[in-house]
């Protein structure tokens, strides 16, 4: 497609997840503040559209379906004629889309040789001290940019924050102000806080008059029900129930979250809600701390730690301290602080 040749025509590629898409994000604003006429396309997997779907800093958004055509892809991609090729992902997929799109591509710096050592030699050798969302504006050295130091973004369509009025209404609050939400799930094992700690924090929560909504994919629903049967009135579960636009409304409407290392972590540092995260397996290191300063970051430390870049199924060595050992008191205490 033809562009002006004073405005860039980029292509970056994120195929996943969550957070790794919204913390892109910065990236996408600062190009657009400092080239208005910029055409911006993100790639990321169909599922992670609406995570984008409505961000004014992007032109376009392509979904690849699950078991679409990478060389159907690359096809399209190639009569685009793109000044940027900018691969934010680096990984098996996407170094193949890098073969067959040809071009001057770009990545981030990931680090694994540092990432490494760290979780198996426990020896800290990263001397680029810099989060994730500010090493992708390594792939976009020659545009000008740099970080604006702003939280990422999760724009949200009407639809999507109609949706959960509706469903607050069902459960009986519409009309509450003192909404906090909880993640309880996870992807791996080891990134889960246990089950009866979620269960205290709920009921200190409801003690101290705030009403409780458990958000989370499908996967966590069965966790989600364990935790919001026979809860009281004052306890509603939406895991499973939403999709990712409505999920980032119904965190918009929550004084607080409280979450694990998670994706939900990020969507609701990108719709301006404070955050209370519980980091076990994984240090600020590897970059995905949460990219705010209305945010509250619970560790331990402990020896062990980092014991893998993403969570596992297990504890390696049989007894999951780093999360264990983090009270609900404790977490009381800072969900607290960010409701005064």
């Amino acid at each position: 497609m033809p562009h002006a040749s004073t405005s860039p025509n980029i292509l970056a590629v994120r195929f996943s997840s969550i957070g790794d898409i919204l913390l892109t994000t910065p990236l996408l604003r600062a190009i657009r503040r400092t080239h208005p006429g910029a055409r911006v396309t993100l790639l990321t997997k169909r599922e992670f559209v609406p995570l984008i779907s409505h961000n004014p800093n992007v032109s376009r958004v392509i979904g690849l379906a699950p078991g679409g055509s990478l060389l159907r892809l690359a096809a399209e991609l190639r009569g685009d004629e793109y000044t940027h090729l900018l691969d934010l992902h680096d990984n098996l997929r996407s170094r193949a889309l890098r073969a067959l799109v040809p071009g001057h591509w770009r990545g981030y710096p990931k680090h694994r040789w540092a990432r490494a050592l760290l979780i198996h030699g426990k020896r800290n050798r990263y001397r680029d001290r810099r989060p994730v969302p500010e090493r992708y504006f390594s792939a976009v050295s020659d545009l000008g940019v740099a970080p604006d130091g702003r939280p990422p973004e999760f724009f949200l369509g009407a639809e999507a924050t109609e949706q959960v009025g509706d469903w607050l209404i069902s459960v009986g609050f519409q009309s509450e102000l003192n909404i906090v939400a909880i993640a309880p799930g996870a992807a791996h094992a080891t990134k889960r806080w246990p089950l009866e700690h979620w269960r205290r924090l709920i009921s200190n929560a409801v003690m101290d008059g705030l009403s409780v909504v458990i958000v989370g994919g499908p996967g966590d629903a069965a966790l989600a029900a364990a935790l919001s049967d026979d809860a009281g009135a004052r306890v509603a579960n939406a895991a499973g129930t939403f999709g990712l636009q409505a999920t980032g409304a119904l965190l918009k409407r929550a004084r607080a979250l409280v979450s694990g290392d998670t994706g939900v972590m990020h969507m609701a540092t990108a719709v301006g809600t404070p955050v209370v995260a519980l980091f076990g397996p994984t240090v600020e290191a590897f970059g995905f701390f949460p990219y705010t300063r209305e945010a509250t970051v619970l560790e331990l430390p402990l020896p062990c730690r980092p014991c893998t870049s993403q969570g596992g199924p297990r504890c390696p060595l049989g007894h999951h301290r780093c999360l264990v050992d983090i009270e609900p008191a404790v977490v009381n205490e800072a969900l607290g602080r960010k409701l005064r």
